[in-house]
């Protein structure tokens, strides 16, 4: 048994310079498959729900192959990676659909901060319960998954002293969820929030990961993790895809591995602590001392990663994706991408000078990836 697993990807679109520009309202009105988000300078895609990694790889690629020959039909723009306004523009809001009163709602309430882009995990879970103890392990964990993609080390041309800059200001919303204990309270919670205006919709539920279904929150079928950074390459996104999957298979096969009876916390202390971790990780990714949510210990991120990656590695070798898990050694070794840049910051280069290579970088890693595992299926 493997999971259905598919992706929301949202990137900035620009200049090779490293200018964000808006442009999804055109890029919508011409494309199939993409969608604006409230702000026009970030436009998202996503992937269907799809088993096998190798099919994943290529709907990763095809959809921004496509981005690109249009992108450089309407001049020279392409997309730029990271997860902020790394080189500017955070000052100002522009709007993609002046009429949508749920984007003005965003605009006025939230500004520039979720001016942002990011990966959304889907991972298919039909069985309520057991998603919802999958949501309960997952958001403890979530702190591991934004050390591990981490790509926003840079607002408005300086280093912010943050690996996820987005993630730091990122507002959650409401500004406290529970743990669930089941599907009903699930419901429940949900609409009292609604009720009570602290939700505007079901989809006004802005958490490091949450169920998701067709209609929320009665119907759900799949667990979002919404915590991760832009992850640009495709081969280390699909890795933590893999470490997210082999993780929840774990827990399917153990339903002794819940926060809520393996814990010494209680659940409010357990949120405490993740929402620590969280500001650990957005600080430090992969070197932030964390908080173990079953005893306590203090742990670096990146050992609690290899710690869970020896535990899961027999689960993906089993079900037939170590392959796509492995690459995750690779990031705990050179580093994420914010990791890389500051690395390259500290010796001299400025801001610009890291994000301009890395478009190039960006672009040159696609086509690699296209000719030597893509080019069938996308031609």
């Amino acid at each position: 048994m493997v999971l259905l697993k598919g992706f929301e990807i949202e990137m900035y679109t620009g200049t090779p310079q490293g200018e964000i520009v808006g442009l999804s309202d055109k890029i919508v009105a011409s494309l199939d498959g993409f969608v604006r988000e409230p702000d026009s300078r970030n436009v998202e895609y996503i992937t269907d729900p799809l088993h096998k990694y190798e099919n994943l790889l290529c709907a990763l690629l095809r959809p921004r192959r496509k981005l690109r020959s249009y992108l450089e039909s309407l001049g020279n723009y392409t997309l730029i990676p990271g997860s902020t306004l790394s080189l500017g523009g955070s000052d100002r809001f522009f709007r993609s659909n002046p009429d949508n009163p749920y984007h003005d709602y965003i605009e006025h309430t939230y500004g520039t901060q979720v001016v942002t882009a990011s990966v959304h995990i889907n991972i298919g879970i039909s069985d309520p319960e057991v998603l919802m103890r999958a949501c309960r392990l997952i958001r403890l964990e979530a702190p591991l998954f934004l050390a591990l993609s981490a790509s926003s080390p840079f607002l408005d041309g300086n280093a912010t002293g943050y690996h996820s800059s987005r993630w730091a200001v990122f507002p959650q919303t409401p500004a406290h969820v529970p743990l669930f204990t089941s599907h009903a309270h699930h419901i429940q919670w949900v609409e009292a929030q609604i009720a009570a205006g602290t939700m505007q919709n079901v989809r006004h539920l802005w958490t490091s990961v949450r169920p998701n279904g067709d209609r929320r929150p009665h119907d759900l079928n799949r667990l979002e993790l919404r915590i991760c950074d832009l992850v640009s390459d495709p081969i280390a996104l699909l890795a933590i895809s893999a470490f997210l999957e082999a993780r929840l298979l774990q827990l399917i096969e153990n339903p002794d591995l819940d926060p809520l009876t393996q814990s010494t916390f209680s659940p409010e202390e357990l949120l405490a602590l993740t929402a620590q971790n969280e500001t650990a990780a957005a600080t430090a990714s992969l070197d932030a001392q964390l908080i173990h949510w079953q005893d306590g210990r203090t742990i670096l991120a990146r050992d609690w990663i290899a710690e869970i990656y020896q535990d899961v590695w027999a689960i993906a070798k089993q079900h037939g994706f170590s392959c796509f898990l492995s690459p995750l050694q690779k990031i705990l070794r050179a580093g994420n991408e914010a990791q890389q840049w500051l690395q390259l910051h500290s010796v001299g280069f400025d801001s610009q000078r890291v994000i301009t290579q890395a478009i190039v970088a960006t672009a040159e890693r696609e086509v690699e990836l296209e000719n030597k595992l893509c080019s069938s299926v996308i031609a």
